[in-house]
C-alpha cells in the first residue's frame, strides 16, 4: 500500500491535469482550436511543449537506464539531441512557420499538399498510414512507462497502471485539445526539468561523491567510463555512437514537433523559444545520464535498468519526493501520449474526413470527430500496451525513427531545395519510412545494430532528390513562393 504523501501528490497532479483540460475546453470547439490551439501559443509554451513531447518517458526511464547500462557511452545521445534541437529551432522552425502561416496549415500534410500543389491528396493518405502505424506503437510504449511507474512507485499491477494513466490522458486531451496538451506539457516539462536537475546531485551525494562514483563504475566495468563503451574504438563502437547521435536529428522534422511551430503565435515567439528549448534539453539529458551512472553504483545488478529512477527515489528520498518523482515519470509519458493522440486524430478528422470526404462539415462536427478518434485510438493503444511489457528505450526509438524518416528528409528538402518536386516528396516519404521499418526487421542485427533512422534518412533524402531530378521542375509559382519565403525570413 503506497504512503499517504505519495497518494496526495498523485491525486493533486491528476486534479491539475483535469482542471487544465476543463479550462481549455472552449478552444477545442473548432478544428484550428482543437489541433493547434488557435495558433496563439507563446514562446515558453511551445518550447516546453516541444521538449516534453520529444523526450517522453524515454528520457526518464529509458535514458537513465542507458546511463546505468552503458555509462559515458550514453553521452553521444546528449550530443545528438542538443544538436538536433538547436538546428531545428534555428534553421527549420522559421521557414516552416512562414509557409504554414501562408497556407493557413493546421497539419503537416496541409503544408505538404499546398507546398507541392497536390490535388490528389496523396500526402494526406500517406500521412495517415504512417502516423497511425507508428503512433499506435509509440503510444503503447509510453503507456508501458505509466504501467512500470505505477508498479514501481505505488505497487499497483502493471495493467492497472496502464489503464489509470490512459484515463487521465484521454480526459484532458479529448476535452481540452491541443491547448490543454500544450499547457499540461509546460507543467510536465517544468517537473521533468526540476527532477532531472536534482536527482544526479542526490545520487552522487548518496554514493559518496564524484570520485567514489567514478571509482565504483571503473570497478564494476571499466567500459562504463569509455566513450565507445564496451565496443572500444571499433566499427561496432563507431556505429553505436553515430546511432546515438542520430537520435536527436528527428527534432528537425518529426510531425508532432512541427505542429508546435504551427501553433506558435508568430515567428518572434519561435526565436524566443529556441533558447529555452536548447537549455532545457541540455539539463534533461545530462541529468538523466548522470542519474543512471550514480544509480549503477548505488544499486548494482538491477534486472531492468529502466527501473533505476524509481529505485533511487524510493530509497533515497522522503515519501513526498517519491510521489513527486512518480508524477515526473508520468509527466514524461503523458506529455508525449497526448501529442501523439492529437497527431493521429488530426490525420483522421482533418486530413481525411474534412479535407477529402466532407469539406462541407461544420467545424464543431469535425472537432467532435477528432475527439472521438482520440478516445478510440487511445483505447487501442491501451490494449496494445497491456499485451506486453516492452523495453521502452528501443521501442520508442523504433517509432520515433519511423515518423522522422518519413517526414524529416521531405520537409528539409521542401524548405531548402526549390527543385524538390511532388513526385520526389512522395518517393521520399515512402522510401524513408519503409527503409526504417525494414531495416529493423531484416538488416539491423547484421550491421552492428545500426540505428534505423540513419538508413531511413539516407534513403529518404536519396529518393527525394533522385525522383525530383527525374521529374519536371516545379512551376514558376512554386519557385517564386520559395524565394519570397527565403527573403521574408
Amino acid at each position: 500500500m503506497p504512503s499517504l504523501p505519495i497518494l496526495a501528490v498523485l491525486i493533486t497532479y491528476g486534479m491539475v491535469l483535469f482542471a487544465i483540460g476543463w479550462w481549455a475546453r472552449r478552444e477545442s470547439q473548432s478544428v484550428a482550436g482543437y489541433y493547434v490551439a488557435g495558433k496563439q501559443l507563446p514562446s515558453w509554451v511551445i518550447a516546453f511543449s516541444s521538449n516534453a513531447t520529444g523526450e517522453s518517458a524515454w528520457l526518464l526511464l529509458g535514458l537513465t537506464g542507458m546511463g546505468y547500462a552503458v555509462g559515458v557511452h550514453a553521452f553521444w545521445v546528449i550530443l545528438g539531441e542538443v544538436l538536433g534541437v538547436a538546428l531545428g529551432w534555428t534553421m527549420v522552425a522559421l521557414p516552416f512557420k512562414a509557409y504554414a502561416d501562408r497556407y493557413n496549415a493546421i497539419t503537416v500534410p496541409d503544408y505538404l499538399e499546398q507546398r507541392f500543389r497536390d490535388r490528389s491528396h496523396v500526402f494526406r493518405w500517406l500521412g495517415l498510414i504512417i502516423v497511425f502505424s507508428m503512433v499506435t506503437a509509440y503510444t503503447a510504449a509510453q503507456l508501458t512507462a505509466t504501467g512500470k511507474a505505477f508498479n514501481s512507485f505505488v505497487g499497483t499491477t502493471y495493467e492497472a497502471g496502464v489503464i489509470l494513466g490512459a484515463v487521465i490522458i484521454l480526459y484532458y486531451t479529448a476535452v481540452g485539445g491541443f491547448k490543454a496538451v500544450a499547457y499540461s506539457d509546460v507543467l510536465q516539462g517544468v517537473l521533468m526539468l526540476l527532477g532531472l536537475a536534482a536527482l544526479p546531485f542526490v545520487g552522487f551525494a548518496a554514493a559518496g561523491g564524484w570520485t567514489t562514483v567514478m571509482d565504483g563504475l571503473r570497478t564494476a566495468d571499466p567500459a562504463l567510463l569509455k566513450p565507445m563503451g564496451s565496443f572500444g574504438m571499433s566499427t561496432a563502437g563507431v556505429v553505436s555512437a553515430v546511432g546515438f547521435v542520430a537520435i536527436g536529428f528527428a527534432f528537425l522534422g518529426a510531425p508532432q514537433l512541427l505542429t508546435r511551430w504551427i501553433a506558435a503565435r508568430d515567428r518572434k515567439e519561435i526565436v524566443d523559444g529556441g533558447f529555452i528549448a536548447v537549455l532545457c534539453v541540455i539539463v534533461f539529458d545530462i541529468g538523466a545520464v548522470f542519474a543512471g551512472m550514480a544509480g549503477r553504483v548505488l544499486f548494482p545488478g538491477l534486472l531492468d535498468p529502466e527501473t533505476i529512477l524509481p529505485s533511487m527515489t524510493a530509497e533515497l528520498m522522503p515519501a513526498i519526493f517519491t510521489g513527486v518523482f512518480l508524477v515526473i515519470v508520468l509527466a514524461a509519458s503523458m506529455s508525449t501520449v497526448d501529442s501523439l493522440l492529437i497527431l493521429v486524430s488530426s490525420s483522421i478528422a482533418r486530413d481525411v474526413v474534412q479535407k477529402i470526404f466532407r469539406p462541407d462539415l461544420a467545424e464543431r462536427t469535425v472537432a467532435l470527430i477528432g475527439k472521438l478518434a482520440t478516445v478510440v485510438i487511445g483505447i487501442g493503444a491501451v490494449a496494445f500496451a497491456i499485451g506486453e511489457v516492452r523495453v521502452i528505450f528501443w521501442f520508442v526509438l523504433f517509432a520515433w525513427s519511423g515518423l522522422a524518416s518519413a517526414f524529416t528528409p521531405v520537409v528539409l528538402c521542401s524548405l531548402f531545395w526549390k527543385r524538390t518536386t511532388r513526385g520526389g516528396a512522395i518517393a521520399g516519404m515512402v522510401t524513408g519510412f519503409t527503409t526504417a521499418v525494414l531495416w529493423v526487421i531484416l538488416f539491423k542485427e547484421r550491421f552492428y545494430d545500426l540505428y534505423e533512422m540513419i538508413p531511413g534518412f539516407a534513403a529518404g533524402f536519396i529518393a527525394t532528390v533522385a525522383v525530383s531530378l527525374m521529374t519536371a521542375p516545379p512551376g514558376q509559382d512554386i519557385l517564386d513562393e520559395f524565394e519570397e519565403i527565403r527573403h521574408a525570413i
